[in-house]
């Protein structure tokens, strides 16, 4: 009864984390829950106002298939502020959350049978779309000592007359690491050169320490005629519910994915939409709070790893909220086809939930989410600390 295409899916390691841990607490476990990919904050009231105007006011019906011309018009003055780029409302398609508008960015421009570069480790959703919709995933390993950043060496061997896209996530998931202007100059200046459209998918934009955050895009005129831009409300805004994403692109890619828009789904909720604009406009306070509690416990994390956990190494995060921890160094000590699942499996009986890194590509490791109270980090790292030093003994 299932077409090919549904056969061929793999089901998402994380959301199967997540049904466990919900599972778990459904029979009264109190689980400590370090796996989950949203913001532990609710909704500011700035951008649930917006919510609220569009219901009072009956902005409750059929839309622009591309989205909201305010909300558009929003969404390019707040790239011309925070990230130097001019785009006009009709280069911008706003969707059901970045994963639609990866969706739509993928189907608009790539023929069935072309490849897609996906560097690994990779967010799980990435082949698998690529997949979904008759292209080819190909995998290419990045290397631990450069942070798991794509660099033009990693592509050796990897590019062909079939290559079509570059999917570049920055700030990382699930690494947490972020590119430097002059690395993503290089790297984006290499695929043009190359004819390859690059997809950045930059959801995480605006949760970033230590450094500046440069879109792609913004890098030069032929870099940017080359890069779709892909970002959203969820991460930022805490607003993962709401499922609002956008694209930035040049007219022709920003019309073509309108119009399968049109055909497929039309526009996001119109409340969504009311409250993203809100979101953009009124929200920079609430979203610079977030972004600082997050440092906060990205300091606190790092410290307790290279202070109490330094069997683990990990990739010293830079932005997002996530700690890619190396456990490799228990695969001697732990049985399992899966090195990962195995420690994830055993840190779930200690009441503990992280995501076995083989999701990502990388069975070596575990991702840690930091997007939890300081209480829940604290207890849950040293109950981590104890698992690694009682396999070791």
């Amino acid at each position: 009864m299932l077409s090919n295409r549904a056969k061929a899916l793999n089901p998402s390691i994380t959301l199967g984390i997540s049904a466990r841990v919900k599972a778990m607490k459904a029979d009264g476990i109190p689980v400590i829950n370090l796996s989950i990919g949203e913001p532990d904050f609710v909704t500011p009231d700035c951008a649930k106002a917006g919510a609220l105007y569009a219901i009072e006011n009956n902005l409750t019906k059929y839309d622009a298939a591309s989205g909201n011309l305010g909300l558009r018009q929003e969404i390019c003055r707040k790239l011309k502020k925070e990230n130097d780029l001019d785009y006009t409302p009709d280069q911008i398609v706003v969707s059901s959350g970045a994963k639609h508008s990866i969706t739509n960015a993928i189907m608009a421009t790539v023929n069935e049978g072309e490849e897609v570069l996906i560097p690994v480790p990779y967010w799980v959703s990435y082949p698998e779309i690529v997949e979904l919709l008759g292209a080819k995933a190909v995998l290419v390993e990045t290397k631990k000592e450069n942070g798991f950043l794509l660099t033009v060496d990693d592509l050796a061997g990897h590019i062909n007359d079939k290559t079509r896209m570059v999917i570049l996530t920055n700030p990382s998931n699930p690494t947490g690491n972020v590119f430097s202007q002059d690395q993503l100059r290089e790297l984006c200046q290499f695929f043009v050169d190359k004819g390859i459209l690059i997809l950045a998918d930059e959801i995480y934009e605006r949760i970033v320490y230590d450094q500046s955050f440069t879109s792609i895009a913004a890098l030069s005129d032929e870099i940017k005629q080359n890069t779709i831009v892909v970002n959203g409300l969820s991460k930022s805004s805490s607003m993962t519910g709401w499922r609002i994403g956008y694209t930035a692109t040049d007219t022709a890619i920003a019309k073509a994915m309108g119009s399968i828009q049109s055909h497929l789904t039309s526009h996001p909720s119109t409340v969504s939409m009311q409250a993203a604009k809100y979101a953009l406009r009124d929200c920079a306070e609430a979203v610079e709070m977030m972004r600082r509690t997050y440092q906060e416990r990205r300091d606190y994390i790092v410290d307790f790893f290279e202070k109490e956990l330094p069997e683990l190494g990990f990739v010293p995060p830079k932005g997002a909220f996530y700690v890619f921890a190396d456990i490799s160094v228990l695969r001697d000590r732990l049985d399992g086809e899966s090195l990962s699942l195995k420690v994830c499996d055993d840190m779930l009986d200690r009441e503990v939930a992280f995501v076995p890194g083989i999701g990502f590509g990388a069975d070596d490791f575990i991702r840690i989410s930091y997007a939890a109270s300081m209480e829940d980090i604290k207890e849950g790292l040293v109950r981590l600390q104890t698992y690694v030093h009682d396999t070791l003994k």
